[in-house]
């Protein structure tokens, strides 16, 4: 199995990255203007990019400490199987976001894209959390051209 893992450290409290990673309000900050279903676990959130996106299926939550989800319904082929996690932990003034994309089949281009577009949302969320401006989509980083 392969993985995609990002760290990130942010300075804010653990609580407002909480909200940030599973509420609507939050959650469209710094990944995509349209989303919706965020709540509980098993909760099926929506995430839509023009329309189209996938669903995640929230599996755990520990407040101020683990937040995990599992794809659901239509995704990508090599998604299936996979799960995100966030783990956050205070150190100091800062909170560090641990970001893991897990249970990969293979290593791919396709792999390679998301984890790069995974440090561009990360990025926006330590924006959004620092100085009120993230840059979900349509306004994130673009990464190619196509």
């Amino acid at each position: 199995m392969h993985e995609i893992s990002h760290r990130v450290g942010i300075k804010t409290s653990v609580d407002k990255i909480y909200q940030a990673l599973t509420t609507n309000e939050g959650l469209t900050k710094w990944w995509t203007n349209d989303i919706s279903g965020a709540g509980d676990v098993d909760s099926i959130i929506k995430f839509r990019f023009n329309g189209g996106g996938p669903d995640f299926k929230v599996i755990e939550l520990l407040p101020n400490k683990t937040v995990r989800w599992q794809h659901s319904g239509n995704m990508p082929e090599a998604w299936v199987g996979t799960e995100i996690s966030f783990q956050l932990h205070v150190d100091g003034e800062q909170t560090f976001v641990r970001f893991t994309h897990g249970n990969w089949q293979e290593s791919s281009d396709f792999m390679a894209h998301c984890s790069t577009k995974w440090a561009v949302f990360l990025l926006s969320l330590k924006d959004a959390m620092e100085t009120n401006q993230g840059r979900p989509f349509p306004n994130d980083i673009p990464i190619d051209h196509s």
